[in-house]
């Protein structure tokens, strides 16, 4: 039996495409996005906006992933790519319901998930998280076709807004999909409903056996 090929999606997605994406849905990635791992990065982001000032690289509606980038430098920019890196989006989950509502962002994505305050957020704008494997640096970075652009030189490579250009990236899943849904939250519920259980197996009851003790 033939496995039908994935669906193929170009980010930035329009709301629309977002919106039909379903939970555990797997796709593959073209187009555009910005990456970054830095907090101090996410912390300007921030302040910037608030200020009412644009940010260097264009990301209104866009698709903004954790994730760090590697690349050659060359005098006029980013030079040939090394790799890319995903790393754990909870790390950000203080800032990213802001972004995401601010920029009106359409994609993110990371390692880990994110909380209920940024599920909300997502819920609200039309925006989709992609869980990214972890382990797999090899695998998407050949999905990372160039690195256009990056801003904040000031900062370490990794730390800086990477604009990458992206052509079958991935695979990727849909953890937590426009509509509120998180594979999470999911995750969460049943891992405690099934502790007592998992703990009662690990410390049975011994009664009075004195020879268990």
């Amino acid at each position: 039996m033939t496995t039908p090929p994935l669906r193929r999606l170009t980010l930035p997605l329009s709301r629309e495409d977002a919106r039909s994406l379903k939970l555990g849905d797997v796709v593959l990635l073209d187009g555009d996005a910005v990456a970054t791992v830095g907090m101090p990065t996410q912390k300007r982001m921030v302040a910037e906006l608030a200020a009412g000032r644009d940010l260097p690289l264009p990301l209104r509606g866009g698709a903004f992933f954790h994730m760090g980038v590697s690349y050659e430098e060359a005098a006029n920019g980013p030079g040939p790519l090394h790799y890319v890196n995903p790393t754990t989006s909870s790390r950000f989950d203080h800032l990213m319901p802001s972004l995401i509502r601010t920029l009106g962002l359409s994609a993110t994505g990371g390692k880990g998930g994110l909380g209920r305050e940024s599920v909300e957020a997502m819920r609200e704008i039309g925006c989709v998280y992609f869980s990214f494997v972890g382990g797999a640096s090899a695998l998407l970075s050949q999905g990372v076709q160039a690195v256009t652009d990056c801003a904040w030189t000031d900062l370490i490579m990794q730390f800086r807004l990477n604009r990458i250009r992206l052509d079958g990236f991935g695979p990727v899943i849909v953890a937590i999909d426009a509509h509120g849904n998180s594979i999470y939250e999911r995750l969460m519920t049943t891992a405690r409903e099934r502790m007592p259980d998992i703990l009662q197996s690990l410390h049975p009851m011994t009664g009075n056996d004195e020879t268990s003790r």
